[in-house]
């Protein structure tokens, strides 16, 4: 899935990044809107992971669904 078909299912996304990230709140997800690079920071600061992390756990993720 590239990242114009995320953001254009953004809300069936946010459900599956929900599962993975749970401490992110409504707020936070609806801030990033389908835009990786907010996503990766919003994650990697909220969870302390590297955004290189971030970046493989997300399509890792994406690739599954």
């Amino acid at each position: 899935m590239n990242w114009d078909e995320i953001k254009g299912n953004w809300t069936q996304t946010k459900g599956k990044l929900r599962e993975q990230y749970g401490e992110l709140t409504d707020d936070e997800m609806e801030q990033a809107k389908g835009e990786r690079e907010q996503l990766v920071g919003l994650i990697s600061e909220k969870y302390g992971k590297t955004k290189d992390e971030v970046e493989h756990e997300i399509d890792r993720l994406l690739r599954a669904a």
